[in-house]
C-alpha cells in the first residue's frame, strides 16, 4: 500500500491510500491486500487526527468510472479531515475550494508521522 497527498484536496491533509496491485474493485484484491489496505487507512486516520486535530474524517472510494473514479482501473480511498463548519459558501455555492495550507507544507507536516510507520 502507499499513501499520497491528493493534488486537488478538499481539505488540508486530504490523503489517498492505494494498493500497489493494479485493481479496479475491492474483490480484485486478495485477502492480504484488503487487510493491509484497511490497516493503512486506520493508520492514516490516526495520523490525521493527531496532526490536524480534526473533529471527524470522510473516508471513501469511488469505484468505477460511473461512480466518479478518476483512475477507474486503480482503486484508491480518500481520507479527508473535517471540522465543524468547514464547508462555506465558497465550496457549496462558488464551486471553489479554499485550502488554508499549501500542499508542500502539508507534506512536510505529515512526513514524520508516516516515516515512523516502519517502526510499528
Amino acid at each position: 500500500m502507499f499513501v499520497l497527498l491528493n493534488r486537488f484536496p478538499y481539505a488540508a491533509g486530504h490523503l489517498m491510500v492505494a494498493p500497489y496491485a493494479h485493481a479496479a474493485r475491492l474483490h480484485d484484491l486478495d485477502a492480504d491486500a484488503r487487510s493491509e489496505l484497511m490497516a493503512r487507512l486506520a493508520q492514516s486516520a490516526e495520523i490525521l487526527e493527531a496532526t490536524y486535530a480534526c473533529e471527524g474524517l470522510n473516508v471513501g472510494a469511488n469505484l468505477g468510472k460511473a461512480a466518479g473514479a478518476g483512475f477507474a482501473d486503480h482503486l484508491h480511498f480518500h481520507v479527508v479531515p473535517r471540522w465543524s463548519g468547514d464547508v462555506n459558501f465558497m465550496t457549496s455555492i462558488g464551486e471553489i475550494r479554499v485550502i488554508p495550507t499549501h500542499i508542500e507544507r502539508t507534506y512536510d507536516r505529515l512526513l514524520p508521522a508516516f516515516a515512523g510507520l516502519g517502526a510499528r
